[in-house]
C-alpha cells in the first residue's frame, strides 16, 4: 500500500525564544548575557526529530514581530514544515529566561501573558495539513486553556479519522497551568484535580504517551508510580513510556507489570549532568525516530536515551539536539568525555551538521584588501578614508551581478568595510570578514587580544577569513607559531558560533609542488582544526588536487570545500587554474580580489574616473570571472 503522507510527524502547541544565561553558576539576577534559540516543547521536538531524519511539521502562534520571524526562520532552516505557522498580529511571541545554577537547580521565567501561542484555536487547524503527516503529536501545556484545548482536541480528531497516529507528551509545567509563582518556573509537580482531569481526556485517543514520573503522577492522578501507570492503561491501549533520568526509560506496550522495571527497559548513559531543561524533548525525539519508522522498542529506548544523555550534557535545549550523524557516531564509537559537550569529535559533526545550509558554490569578490589599498590611496594622494566608500561601489558592482541570486559573496575588512556591509546586508550577499593583520608572519590577529569577544560581536552569518603564510620547509619555530594561532581561532570561532575560512599561501615563501598544500592541510588537521571552509592558490597539477581531495575526505566529510584565491592573475590565467581546479569535488568557486578591482581603484583614487565607471569596471571583470566559472563547473559536473 503506498503511504499517503509526506510528513513523519506534526507537533503542535508551545513555540518560544529561550534565553540561556551563560553565566553558569550564577542566580538569574546575575546574567549579564543570554544566549538565543528556539524553545517550547513541542517547537523541540520537531527540530530534534527533523534533525534525527523524519519529516516534521509544526503548527503553532508567533508574534508578528522579530522573535515570531526568528521562531519561523529557524524552523524552516531545521527543515520543519512551516504551513501551520501561523502570525498574530495582536500577541506577542513568548519568551522565556533560564540559567543554570548548579546541577540541581535550573531557574526560569515564563513571560507567556497573553502570548502567541496560547491564543492557538481551532480555526488554526487544516485538516489538509494534519493529514499530511503519518502522527500528531500534542502535549499537556495546550490544554490548559479552553481554546488550545480545543485546538489540540481538533489536530487529534483529524488524525484519528485519517487513520494516523496520535502521541501525547504530558509535558506538565505546574506554572503553565497558572499554579506556581512566576519566579517558579522551575517546579515539576504540584497535584491538580483538573490537570488531571484534562489530560485524562485526551488518553484514549492516543498510541504513545510519553512522561517523567512526576508527568505520570499527574496524568493518573496519584503519586504511586505503579497506580498512575495503571490508571493511564484503564484510559487508553497506547504505548507509555516511562522517562526515568540517568537510570532511562521502561516501556510499556501492554498490561502494566507488578514491577517497574519488568517493562522493557532502556538504560541510560553516564554522562555529566549539566542541564536538565530540553532533555525530555530530545528524548522524545530520539524515541520517535526509532517509532515511526517500526524500530523494535529497545532500539526506540536506546535512541530516546542516548539524544537525552547529549541534552543533559550541553547547555541549551533545540541547539543541542544531536543530529542523526552525531547519533550514529556516538552509538558506534562512545566518547571518552563523561561531559560530551567537551568531546571535540562528536562537537565537530554536531557542529557541521546543524550550522546555516550554504549555497552549492560560492563566487565572492574580495575586497578585503587594507595595505594595499591604503599604498594606493597614499601614491594617489587622497585620504584613506576614500576606501571606504570605493569598498561600497564593489558591493554595487557584485550586487549587479548577483542580481539577488544565490553563490554570491563578499570578502570585506572591518577596517574600512564596514559600510560596504551594511550594503552588502541588504542585497544578501555571503560575508566573509579577516582576522588577520595584513602580511603577517607569523601571523597575528590584527591587534586583537579577545577574539572570543571580537566574534561575538559579528552577524552570526558572517565567515571568519584568515590568511596564513605557512609552508612545510619553514623553521619549526616559525610554524609552530602559527599553529599555536590558528588553533585559537579556530576554538574562538567555534565558541562563538561562527563559520572558519582559512586561506594558505605557500608558493610565496617556496616551491609549490603537488604535495606542498596537501601536507599543511594534513598538518592543519592533526592539529584539530577543521575550518569550515579553504582558500587555496591555484595548483600546479590535476594530481596536487586529488592529493587536497584526500586529505578533506580523509578528515573532514563535513567540510563545505574549497575557494580558489587570484592573487592579481590575469583573467585568462585564473580560467586556466578554474579549469585545472575542478578536477576536484572539493573545489566550490573562487574569492578573488585585485584582478577584478585594481584597476578599476587606482583610476578612481586619482580622480581618472567617476563613481559610475568604476562600478562597471568591476562589475564587468567578476561576471566575466562568473561566467567562466560556471561555465566550467556546468561542463564538467554534467559530464
Amino acid at each position: 500500500m503506498t503511504k499517503q503522507y509526506d510528513l513523519d510527524v506534526i507537533t503542535v502547541g508551545r513555540a518560544s525564544v529561550d534565553l540561556y544565561g551563560q553565566q553558569i553558576g550564577g542566580r538569574l539576577e546575575d546574567m549579564a548575557s543570554f544566549a538565543k534559540s528556539v524553545g517550547g516543547c513541542p517547537a523541540n521536538i520537531a527540530i530534534g526529530t527533523s534533525r534525527l531524519g523524519l519529516q516534521s511539521g509544526f503548527i503553532t502562534r508567533v508574534g508578528d514581530e522579530q522573535m515570531g520571524r526568528y521562531i519561523r526562520e529557524q524552523m524552516a532552516r531545521e527543515a520543519v514544515a512551516t504551513d501551520g505557522i501561523i502570525t498574530d498580529k495582536n500577541r506577542l511571541t513568548a519568551l522565556v529566561l533560564l540559567g543554570v545554577k548548579d546541577d540541581d537547580t535550573f531557574p526560569l521565567i515564563f513571560y507567556r501573558e497573553n502570548c502567541a501561542d496560547m491564543a492557538l484555536c481551532e480555526e488554526d487547524i487544516d485538516p489538509a495539513f494534519i493529514q499530511r503527516s503519518q502522527s500528531v503529536l500534542i502535549s499537556g501545556t495546550h490544554l490548559s486553556k479552553p481554546n488550545v484545548l480545543a485546538a489540540s482536541q481538533k489536530a487529534v480528531s483529524i488524525a484519528k479519522a485519517a487513520g494516523r497516529k496520535v502521541i501525547l507528551d504530558i509535558d506538565y509545567r505546574p506554572n503553565l497551568w497558572g499554579l506556581a509563582g512566576h519566579e517558579a518556573g522551575e517546579e515539576r509537580f504540584i497535584k491538580s484535580d483538573l490537570v488531571t482531569k484534562h489530560l485524562q481526556s485526551v488518553l484514549a485517543n492516543c498510541d504513545l504517551i510519553v512522561g517523567t514520573e512526576e508527568e505520570v503522577h499527574i496524568a493518573g492522578g496519584t503519586e504511586n508510580t505503579l497506580e498512575a501507570l495503571e490508571v493511564i492503561r484503564s484510559f487508553s491501549n497506547a504505548v507509555i513510556v516511562l522517562k526515568r533520568g540517568p537510570m532511562g526509560c521502561v516501556v510499556y506496550p501492554d498490561a502494566i507489570p507488578t514491577n517497574l522495571e519488568e517493562g522493557i527497559t532502556g538504560p541510560g548513559f553516564p554522562v555529566e549532568v549539566y542541564n536538565v531543561l530540553g532533555a525530555g524533548d530530545a528524548f522524545m525525539s530520539g524515541f520517535l525516530r526509532g517509532w515511526l519508522k517500526d524500530e523494535s522498542f529497545e532500539t526506540c529506548a536506546k535512541w530516546a536515551n542516548a539524544c537525552g544523555a547529549f541534552a543533559v550534557s550541553r547547555l541549551l535545549c533545540s541547539p543541542e539536539i544531536p543530529t542523526w550523524d552525531e547519533l550514529q557516531y556516538f552509538l558506534k564509537v562512545g566518547s571518552k568525555h563523561r561531559a560530551l559537550r567537551k568531546d571535540q569529535d562528536i562537537n565537530h559533526i554536531h557542529w557541521a551538521t546543524t550550522r546555516r545550509p550554504a549555497d552549492t558554490s560560492l563566487m565572492a569578490f574580495a575586497i578585503d584588501h587594507r595595505s594595499q589599498l591604503e599604498d594606493m590611496a597614499d601614491r594617489a594622494g587622497v585620504s584613506r578614508d576614500h576606501i571606504s566608500y570605493l569598498k561600497q561601489l564593489a558591493v554595487q558592482a557584485a550586487s549587479n551581478v548577483a542580481q539577488g541570486r544565490p553563490n554570491y559573496g563578499m570578502l570585506l575588512d572591518s577596517t574600512y568595510g564596514v559600510k560596504a556591509m551594511f550594503d552588502a546586508a541588504k542585497k544578501p550577499l555571503w560575508i566573509g570578514r579577516p582576522v588577520e593583520l595584513p602580511g603577517s608572519r607569523p601571523l597575528d590577529f590584527d591587534q586583537i587580544k579577545d577574539l572570543g569577544s571580537h566574534l561575538s560581536e559579528w552577524p552570526v552569518d558572517h565567515v571568519v577569513k584568515c590568511l596564513c603564510f605557512y609552508h612545510p620547509d619553514d623553521e619549526q619555530s616559525l610554524r609552530e607559531q602559527q599553529e599555536k594561532s590558528l588553533l585559537r581561532l579556530h576554538e574562538a570561532a567555534r565558541n562563538v558560533g561562527r563559520e572558519l575560512l582559512i586561506e594558505i599561501i605557500a608558493g610565496k615563501n617556496g616551491p609549490l609542488d603537488d604535495e606542498t598544500i596537501s601536507t599543511v592541510m594534513s598538518r592543519f588537521y592533526d592539529l584539530g582544526i577543521k575550518p569550515d571552509w579553504w582558500k587555496l592558490e591555484p595548483q600546479t597539477s590535476t594530481v596536487a588536487w586529488q592529493n587536497i581531495s584526500r586529505v578533506i575526505e580523509g578528515n573532514d566529510p563535513y567540510c563545505r570545500g574549497i575557494v580558489l584565491l587570484g592573487l592579481e592573475a590575469p583573467e585568462d590565467e585564473l580560467k586556466e587554474a578554474f579549469a585545472s581546479a575542478i578536477s576536484s569535488p572539493w573545489v566550490k568557486g573562487f574569492a578573488v580580489g585585485r584582478t577584478i578591482f585594481a584597476a578599476a581603484a587606482n583610476a578612481w583614487l586619482k580622480g581618472e574616473i567617476d563613481d559610475k565607471a568604476a562600478i562597471a569596471d568591476m562589475e564587468n571583470k567578476f561576471r566575466r570571472l562568473t561566467d567562466a566559472w560556471v561555465e566550467v563547473e556546468t561542463a564538467t559536473r554534467s559530464s
